[in-house]
């Protein structure tokens, strides 16, 4: 049995730019859970180490007390390291097991996991401010291996539906009381065996939880507003609001402390982000500290049906997939009014307003539209972070600032290319 799972980033995490400027892409939801949860809930018993870009690790340990960060303990002998891409079920830790011979798993050239010990795991710990790649466990006996892992932001949106299922089976013990919260007369839950409803969470009169197709996970303190429709499988989290008369349909997951209205079709929004009034969102991941203005609209799917191609990296790729929404990164806005085109990406704390489609592609640190883009100033782009997370009582540390400083930097070359100024 290995003495420690570490939870590692790899190359390939740019493919899933710009939601993982902020974060680690274990740190990313898909279903209930993050990715980092999954894999923590394969591997009970076990201690866990994260590793991440050298610009994270600070963020990273003062979010995670106790945990060590891009370092593993001197006296550890034997390690599972699991890429922080997968997409770890209960038969996960049948296919990677914590114990046996030094192995290297994989998929083509993609590292899934690696079993190390001895010589070998005391060089990786000398090795660990970087990304790994799979040159890092040469000399290890290589097994392919057929497990689900996440490459791009539509896979998550894809996979959504399955893991909320997933994830309720794991976290949710049918046999136990179901509704802990207060379910008001004139509310109508469909299929309760189906629905969990969390401590102090209220679901007011007219409001329709419909769990047939797939269950519904409401977390404790969350509020669902009168005749809000909520259809399953769908994860509500801590704390968030779902405003009257929303519209909620199967394959959404909302983080906590969210406040959620319009229209919403298979999407994931992360905690602390806002789309409140009436206005479609469809397969699409917002970031967390985002909001969209009322009245904002993405489009999902072509006029011809066919497959959406997506900028990834400066390179267009087609997902394959006739579904398509928006990608927007951390403490970016939209105006009343903003519409979105299918497979539309917009980095983080980037402002969009005015008349007319944006590009599908809006770097980092934007602000205009359709007509005219410029860089929005760094240090304004900080102090609107800051007040934003005060008025949520949520601390802004220097290690947010150095983040949003090199993300900055990070992101200068691909607004130089669209001719904006740094």
């Amino acid at each position: 049995m290995v003495d420690t799972i570490c939870i590692i980033e790899g190359i390939y995490y740019s493919r899933l730019l710009p939601l993982v400027y902020f974060r680690p892409i274990y740190n990313l939801r898909c279903g209930i859970l993050s990715l980092k949860e999954k894999i923590q809930l394969s591997y009970p018993g076990i201690p866990i180490a994260l590793h991440t870009r050298s610009y994270l690790s600070d963020s990273l340990r003062e979010k995670n007390p106790g945990l060590k960060v891009n370092e593993l303990d001197t006296n550890i002998k034997s390690c599972l390291f699991i890429n922080g891409r997968v997409l770890a079920d209960e038969e996960f830790s049948k296919k990677i097991t914590p114990d046996g011979e030094d192995t290297l798993f994989v998929d083509g050239d993609t590292i899934i996991a690696a079993r190390v010990s001895g010589y070998n795991l005391e060089n990786l710990k000398r090795s660990m401010n970087d990304v790994f790649t799979i040159s890092d466990f040469i000399g290890l006996f290589k097994q392919q291996v057929d497990v689900k892992y996440i490459n791009y932001p539509w896979d998550l949106i894809a996979n959504n539906y399955e893991q909320i299922q997933k994830d309720f089976s794991r976290l949710v013990n049918r046999n136990e009381k179901l509704i802990n919260g207060i379910v008001y007369d004139g509310a109508h839950l469909i299929n309760p065996d189906e629905i969990f409803i969390g401590e102090n969470a209220k679901i007011k009169p007219g409001a329709v939880l419909d769990a047939e197709k797939g269950s519904i996970y409401i977390a404790e303190g969350t509020v669902v507003y009168p005749n809000a429709v909520i259809e399953g499988p769908c994860y509500i989290g801590k704390n968030s609001q779902v405003k009257i008369g929303a519209k909620i349909y199967n394959g959404t997951s909302i983080g906590e402390v969210c406040k959620v209205g319009g229209e919403v079709e298979n999407s994931i929004i992360h905690s602390y982000s806002n789309k409140q009034h009436d206005g479609f969102l469809g397969h699409s991941y917002l970031g967390s500290w985002v909001n969209l203005g009322a009245d904002t609209n993405n489009s999902n799917l072509k006029n011809n049906y066919g497959s959406i191609k997506v900028i990834v990296n400066d390179e267009q790729i087609d997902s394959g997939s006739m579904f398509v929404g928006l990608t927007m990164g951390d403490h970016s806005k939209s105006s009343i009014n903003t519409m979105f085109n299918t497979g539309t990406v917009v980095g983080i704390s980037s402002n969009i307003f005015g008349s007319g489609f944006p590009q599908k592609y809006v770097p980092s640190f934007s602000w205009g539209g359709s007509e005219n883009m410029t860089t929005y100033d760094l240090e304004k782009s900080i102090e609107v972070a800051k007040r934003v997370m005060t008025r949520r009582k949520v601390h802004f540390s220097s290690a947010d600032e150095r983040i949003f400083r090199k993300v900055f930097d990070l992101t200068k070359e691909e607004r130089k290319k669209r001719g904006m100024p740094n």
